[in-house]
């Protein structure tokens, strides 16, 4: 069981009549009375209490040896697919699945109870039929669940309130692909996510995974030519740069601390080339900053998403060494922090073919097993495969 960190479980202890220290002469127990308390000396009454203010959802996982995932859809968690699976799970030694609660349109991908205060935000989608019956699923084959919400990509949002996204004209900003993005300096937009992740944690998942935790793609071009609100940070005197990367920040930092009382891990989604940079100047994303207030960092480091880098020219090609690389660039950056959070990067299952002939291999077995084993090499044993199909190589050795 997880417990809040003791300064945050005495402040709760205070707010519902619960004396964070109590006074001897209040003490019926002389044992007890004589003991000393504080953040070294643990009293097992206190215990108890602290965990009152830790949720319990009813469900109980254990934290693997190492997490080993796959990425699943709200249409694979709640079809078909997913018995599938869970089956590829139970034989192979992957060991947990990373699943969308909330998805990359701003979509819920189940529908929330009628007592559930996500309710009114009528974003629920039927695609997950019965959550807590999947959740009890993974439960008994004790596959460890995270809770993937996509953050700052939000069309449903940005359309449905123009005021927490990006004005060009009279209609909301869209990229080349038609997708909105709502507006990280807004609060608004940080406790509407924050909600959700609540919601997902007192479902029984054990870790929250926030995605696009950043402004737009190329949004330094375009910063002073959409229309927007700075919310908070109206007066700082930061470059905007600098207040793009504190906004991003504070979010992280932010909805980690609300998610606190309810025992569950943070883990941001994040380019594997913030690492290779002091802050990716546009979207807002300073490696290190954000892993200093998250469990989990996971770095996306598909091969097939980097230019010519690491002076690989074509990494595609080159599964091991684009890994290998970025790995050792990756260790340096967290070794620079006084608490690292866990490494667990997200690779390549997929067969990137956009790339064009010449430029790209037909991923499989020995891609992904190449990939894994340059993590390996450099002492990250925790990995995430990407599919956005969720269809998975075959008889990979996944503990090489």
């Amino acid at each position: 069981m997880k417990l809040m960190k003791w300064g945050c479980a005495f402040l709760l202890m205070a707010a519902m009549g619960f004396p964070a220290i109590a006074k001897a002469e209040d003490r019926k127990d002389t044992d007890l009375a004589s003991r000393t308390y504080g953040f070294d000396t643990i009293d097992e009454m206190l215990l108890v209490q602290s965990a009152l203010f830790t949720y319990q959802s009813g469900l109980t996982f254990e934290y693997p040896d190492a997490v080993r995932g796959i990425y699943v859809t709200g249409h694979s968690a709640g079809g078909a697919r997913f018995q599938r699976l869970t089956d590829l799970i139970e034989k192979t030694e992957l060991n947990a699945m990373v699943i969308d609660i909330k998805d990359d349109f701003g979509y819920l991908t189940y529908i929330p109870a009628d007592d559930s205060p996500l309710k009114a935000l009528d974003i629920g989608k039927p695609y997950i039929k019965d959550p807590q019956a999947m959740l009890k699923t993974l439960e008994e084959k004790k596959i460890y669940p995270i809770a993937r919400v996509v953050v700052f990509k939000d069309s449903v949002l940005a359309k449905k309130h123009a005021d927490l996204s990006f004005v060009e004209g009279n209609t909301v900003w869209e990229n080349r692909r038609g997708e909105s993005f709502v507006n990280p300096f807004m609060k608004e937009v940080w406790d509407y996510n924050v909600e959700i992740a609540i919601e997902a944690a007192k479902m029984g998942f054990q870790e929250i995974q926030f995605d696009y935790v950043r402004f737009p793609e190329g949004f330094e071009k375009r910063h002073d030519v959409l229309q927007y609100s700075l919310g908070g940070y109206e007066d700082s005197e930061l470059d905007p740069v600098q207040r793009r990367v504190e906004a991003v920040t504070d979010f992280v930092a932010y909805a980690k601390k609300q998610l606190e009382p309810y025992g569950v891990d943070v883990s941001v989604d994040i380019f594997g080339y913030s690492a290779t940079l002091p802050e990716a100047p546009g979207i807002g994303q300073n490696f290190s900053k954000i892993s200093e207030n998250v469990d989990v960092i996971s770095s996306m480091i598909y091969p097939s998403h980097w230019t010519s880098y690491f002076g690989i020219a074509k990494p595609d090609l080159e599964p091991y060494q684009l890994v290998d690389a970025y790995a050792k660039v990756e260790k340096e950056k967290l070794g620079e922090l006084k608490t690292p959070p866990i490494s667990r990067p997200w690779l390549q299952d997929f067969t990137a073919s956009w790339l064009g002939s010449g430029n790209y291999l037909k991923y499989g077995k020995k891609e992904v097993e190449a990939q894994i084993k340059a993590l390996k090499d450099n002492g990250i044993d925790e990995f995430l495969l990407w599919n956005a199909g969720n269809t998975y190589t075959e008889n990979v050795d996944y503990t090489p």
